[in-house]
């Protein structure tokens, strides 16, 4: 056989290879059976008997297996990759009629796609945060190692002394390295109205164990963190940008921070902001340094200051189940090594018998994160019903879009299109929609995450969040879009392909597949975006009633007009006395300053958070527990309450004669008169105190209207006031509260020039009574804000859903409201039908609503104040505004149907 013989019969064998396998399977075999008999014809010729040729000729050939298993994998393959190819193609087409249907019918695209991309924008914006708070990890090595360690029998506490961590530091053995740090405020002034940077105090580990490195100079090592320390601190990248303008010459140069000069030795990596989310560090110095900045030993070696957060990584291999058991086991050491003294026997066997647990930390540790959990997980539910609101709406949509276009499916299912085709055709037009609206969400949710950092934080307070898209942001997005589009986009494709061939080739496009089944289709999604939208409302009047509460609330002093000037002295070195003269002479000065009424010197100021409590013995009150016995104190000058407006009920304010070396006086509260005295008046009667200086006995000179101590919040507080002049051992800054005649932020110049003049050393910071109570309404503010902002787009979504479906209703029944008017029917009579149809879906609605509501609202009560889930005038309110809505929504569409002309509403169809 030549080779211009066996050409062809390769050539076939090719050929067969690229057609269907299953189809070509016997074929292969006849060809192989075929090439293997001639090549044996051949061999006989040549003088090879028949039964060597045939040998030959298969020895040759090769392996008939082999060959054929060659050429079905070459076919297989070639199918697959056809396959492939049919399928983008298929795809190809669908997306460009999607795009035609959408480009034909701009209104209905531009609709739909701005509905999903708010439905879809808010639950991006508000996972941004969620994922920037709670989720994302630290820029650091191995963030999956870390762990912080914290204090008590449930890991609630995680401050320590510095006795306590040096003491764990010294004895653990379960992680490869650990520090402690401790966030400050320092101010780059050096005397007058405060330059506030954020910075940290670290122990020389903190780098290290982190794995953050330098991009100029160095960073901060174990030898810069020991008693003596030098002064020197490391810039975070921004900071490094802002002030110095990037220029590595600033490595060398001088800080001063609270008046004390500190050497730049590095520059922190650009990606590292900290670990404490919500905050963003622009320095750090050694914990050492703490001791220059504040003078004397810097708390370091106070037992009784707590200040330092421990994070610590656990060592290769080692679980956290292991190094909590490590650390339980040490725990009784570290306690008994930093056991405060001057404790009772048994607050020190409590104190002995703490434990020690560690907790991951891999997404660092933050305030706003245990302030702000409940909340945004509560926001990401309410977000979740826009956006099933959103999706009912789009559905609806598409619905009435189907009906328009019977005649066109009709015929091509006549003309042999498959359903499933058209399903897929069909679907994905609304997953485009889906994928428009995500990426016009994601445009939404960068605006409205700014917002919402804006919400989260104060005139006072900055936030800082890393809102910057990761893959869990992009990757929830596409999964909000692709579950959008699966809601609204799969029924209604579904039920677009079941049409009636014949009613649809034969009446036209409206009358086709108009049955009670599409219209309870429809009906049912509208009553439930109205349930939906009840539940967002109720939630929203309750948010409100609750902010409203709150900022109305009289808290036992006016918020108004009154100036707030802290005071720092941690870096002077007074005596008591020292400080008693500089505190009276400030207030002298600013007293005498143009424009302030009257002023006062306090220890702590209301709505700040800050406390100081203790327990105290009074002669007929015998108490059930310790706690029984503890009240709040506050320490303040004369004139406190008459400069925060709180009424002096009985005997008499503090005064110049009460003093050092004076009697030793107090004034109490209501609640302290209740509890304490059974409601009679205490003037007179007397009051003991311990303290580390022993019992002290005071006299109760007057009584004073309760107040809110630490939070609008809170119940009433026992609160005993004590004077500032006869106070031992003074707290490392005060404050003064200033009364002015006009807008209280005119008068910072001038108590500027006033403190200065006594001390220019010392560094003020401002702000005021209102907004620091408005401050410690954030979270209040962020729930009543966006609840109300969520609950309008709810039922604005809701209106828009039930006036297009009441339109797209009449415009079927246009030939049947014909009839009725001209047969006599009262136009009115036609309204009250169409309105009675309204106000049964909005009973529907209404009912299930209140159902879900009811169970909802149960989940919302922790972030209720004065008001409970069951309000019943919330409840009216809600469910009016959702009627009225609802009616207005459909009044339109009626009247239009009930004016119309008859005869052609007829001829039409």
């Amino acid at each position: 056989m030549t080779p211009r013989e066996i050409r062809p019969g390769i050539r076939r064998l090719f050929r067969l290879a690229v057609r269907r396998p299953a189809e070509s399977a016997g074929e292969m075999d006849d060809e192989i059976r075929l090439h293997i008999a001639l090549r044996t014809e051949q061999l006989i010729a040549r003088g090879c008997t028949p039964d060597d040729a045939r040998a030959e000729a298969e020895a040759r050939f090769g392996l008939a297996d082999h060959a054929r298993r060659t050429l079905h994998d070459s076919a297989m393959h070639r199918e697959t990759r056809m396959d492939r190819l049919d399928r983008l193609d298929a795809l190809r087409q669908d997306l460009r009629y999607a795009l035609r249907g959408l480009r034909r019918n701009p209104g209905f695209a531009a609709i739909a796609a701005l509905t999903l991309a708010l439905g879809i924008g808010a639950n991006t914006a508000i996972f941004s945060v969620v994922d920037a708070v709670m989720l994302r990890s630290l820029p650091v090595q191995r963030p999956d190692q870390l762990v912080q360690v914290a204090m008590g029998s449930g890991g609630g506490s995680d401050e320590f002394s510095n006795p306590l961590w040096e003491a764990l530091r010294d004895r653990q053995d379960a992680f490869s390295g650990m520090f402690a740090l401790a966030n400050r405020t320092f101010d780059l002034a050096g005397g007058g109205e405060t330059r506030p940077v954020e910075g940290t105090f670290v122990s020389g580990g903190f780098f290290d164990v982190l794995g953050v490195r330098e991009i100029a100079g160095r960073v901060l090592h174990s030898a810069d963190d020991h008693r003596g320390c030098a002064p020197v601190a490391v810039l975070s990248n921004g900071f490094w940008e802002r002030a110095y303008g990037g220029d590595a010459a600033a490595i060398g140069k001088t800080i001063v921070l609270n008046g004390h000069p500190f050497e730049i030795v590095g520059v922190a990596d650009p990606a590292f902001t900290g670990i404490e989310v919500g905050r963003a560090v622009q320095l750090y110095a050694p914990l050492c340094a703490k001791a220059i900045v504040d003078g004397g030993d810097g708390e370091l070696d106070e037992r009784h200051a707590w200040f330092l957060r421990i994070i610590a990584r656990r060592r290769d291999g080692l679980t956290i189940e292991d190094a909590r058991a490590r650390l339980a086991a040490l725990a009784p050491a570290v306690f008994a090594a930093g056991a405060p003294s001057g404790m009772s026997a048994d607050d020190q066997r409590e104190f002995l018998a703490n434990e020690l647990t560690a907790r991951p930390a891999s997404t660092g540790y933050s305030a706003m994160r245990s302030t702000y959990r409940t909340a945004l997980l509560a926001l990401m539910a309410v977000v979740g019903l826009v956006l099933l609101i959103a999706c009912a709406n789009v559905a609806n949509l598409l619905l009435a879009r189907a009906v328009t276009r019977q005649r066109e499916i009709a015929i091509r299912l006549a003309i042999g299109a498959r359903r499933g085709r058209l399903v897929r055709q069909l679907f994905t037009e609304s997953a485009l929609l889906a994928l428009i609206g995500g990426a016009l969400g994601l445009l939404f949710a960068r605006w409205a995450s700014g917002i919402l950092v804006s919400l989260l934080a104060s005139r006072d307070t900055t936030v800082w969040l890393d809102l910057s898209l990761d893959g869990r942001v992009l990757a929830f997005t596409l999964a909000a879009a692709t579950t959008t589009a699966l809601l609204f986009g799969l029924a209604p494709a579904w039920r677009a392909t079941r049409v009636d061939l014949h009613s649809a080739m034969t009446t036209g496009d409206r009358a086709a597949g108009v049955g009670r089944r599409r219209f309870t289709t429809v009906k049912t999604l509208v009553v439930a975006q109205i349930a939906l939208s009840l539940v967002l409302l109720l939630g929203a009047g309750l948010m409100l009633s609750t902010f409203r509460t709150l900022t109305t609330l009289d808290p036992g002093f006016e918020r108004e007009g009154v100036l707030l000037t802290s005071v720092d002295l941690r870096s002077s070195k007074f005596t008591d006395e020292q400080l008693r003269a500089t505190t009276r002479d400030m207030l002298e000065r600013v007293r005498a300053t143009p424009g302030v009424r009257s002023a006062s010197a306090s220890t702590l100021t209301p709505i700040s958070g800050a406390g100081w409590n203790g327990e105290v013995e009074v002669d007929g009150y015998t108490p059930k527990g310790r706690k029984d016995a503890m009240v709040f104190f506050n320490a303040v000058s004369d004139d406190f309450f008459s400069t925060l407006g709180t009424r002096v009920l009985a005997g008499r304010d503090f005064d110049a004669h009460d003093v050092a070396g004076a009697p030793e006086v107090a004034v109490v509260n209501e609640a302290v008169a209740r509890k304490f005295f059974r409601g009679a008046n205490p003037v007179g009667q007397r009051i003991g105190i311990g303290g580390p200086d022993g019992q002290r006995t005071m006299t109760v000179i007057g009584l004073v209207r309760d107040a809110k101590y630490g939070s609008l919040r809170e119940k009433t507080r026992e609160i005993v006031y004590l004077p500032m002049a006869q106070e031992r051992g003074f707290a490392p800054w005060i404050n003064l509260e200033i009364r002015g005649s006009a807008a209280v932020s005119s008068l910072i110049p001038s108590v500027t020039a006033a403190i200065g003049a006594v001390n220019p050393s010392l560094t003020l910071a401002y702000t005021t009574l209102s907004a620091q109570v408005d401050a410690s309404l954030a979270r209040e503010r962020l729930m009543a804000t966006l609840s109300a902002f969520f609950g309008s787009l709810a039922l604005v979504l809701a209106v828009i859903g039930l006036y297009g479906t009441m339109s797209y209703t009449l415009a079927q029944r246009r030939k049947e409201i014909g009839v009725r008017i001209a047969l006599g029917a009262a136009r009115s009579r036609v309204v009250r039908l169409v309105l009675g149809e309204i106000g049964r879906m909005l009973a529907f609605g209404v009912v299930i609503g209140g159902a879900m509501a009811y169970v909802a609202t149960r989940w919302v009560t922790p972030f209720l104040f004065g008001i409970t889930p069951a309000d019943p005038v919330t409840w009216v309110v809600a469910m009016l505004t959702l009627a009225f809505a609802a009616l207005a929504a459909g009044a339109l569409p009626a009247w239009r149907a009930a004016t119309a002309d008859p005869m052609l509403a007829i001829r039409s169809e």
